[in-house]
């Protein structure tokens, strides 16, 4: 299958899962990027990455939520669900992008922040609600693209921007469906229904102008990984 992204094309050989965030920063960047680690408080998480790349000539800050390929490294990488100090490394490269005039791509693929009671604990619902604030103000460009699931403030803690793509068949809701149906229902079971009733899709999503534009996907000539 072929990426649609930033106006460039990107071969990815057929996979079972979805290509996650270091695939597309390689993929765009190729040798050129630098990861940069730490919130330079407590510990540099592993599910929230981030560094510099070049696509061509320009500079980006990219920022993401890393998914595992396999139970090694689901578990190295927390399942893609951020701790405070990921929202709080994402930022500092954020506010060290501000400084420079150098755009921020952000990547968001997550089924949502870290629930654990030790992510209470340091301030997970603070983390995230100041970096929400912080990128409504923030005076350099931010371009936030949907990859994969965009689920609950796990998403929205990098998904303030100026302008919000999906790629097609992805999803972005406040709440994930499956959450959503054990509030309401007590139980799993009611997924589907929670689903759509949230209108979650790409497809709902630009037409309750949520997002600016979905991303196309079409099958062609794969070279990826």
């Amino acid at each position: 299958m072929e990426i649609y992204l930033l106006g460039n094309v990107f071969s990815f050989r057929d996979i079972p899962s979805r290509p996650y965030t270091l695939d597309y920063i390689n993929a765009l960047c190729g040798d050129t990027f630098l990861e940069l680690h730490g919130d330079r408080n407590f510990a540099d998480d592993k599910a929230m990455i981030g560094g510099m790349g070049k696509i061509d000539d320009q500079t980006f800050m990219f920022i993401g939520t890393q998914k595992g390929y396999n139970t090694k490294t689901r578990q190295y990488r927390n399942f893609g669900m951020a701790k405070p100090e990921g929202y709080r490394k994402a930022l500092r490269l954020m506010k060290s992008a501000e400084k420079f005039s150098i755009p921020v791509v952000c990547l968001i693929d997550t089924p949502g922040a870290f629930p654990g009671m030790e992510a209470e604990e340091r301030g997970q619902g603070q983390a995230i609600a100041n970096n929400i604030f912080q990128m409504l103000s923030l005076k350099t460009p931010i371009i936030v693209n949907i990859i994969g699931e965009g689920a609950s403030g796990g998403a929205l803690g990098i998904g303030v921007g100026d302008l919000v793509y999906m790629l097609e068949n992805t999803w972005y809701s406040v709440i994930s469906p499956e959450s959503c149906s054990s509030i309401l229902w007590r139980s799993w079971e009611h997924k589907e229904t929670a689903a759509a009733a949230l209108k979650l899709t790409a497809e709902d999503m630009l037409k309750s102008k949520l997002i600016d534009k979905i991303v196309k996907r079409a099958i062609g000539r794969s070279t990826f990984r």
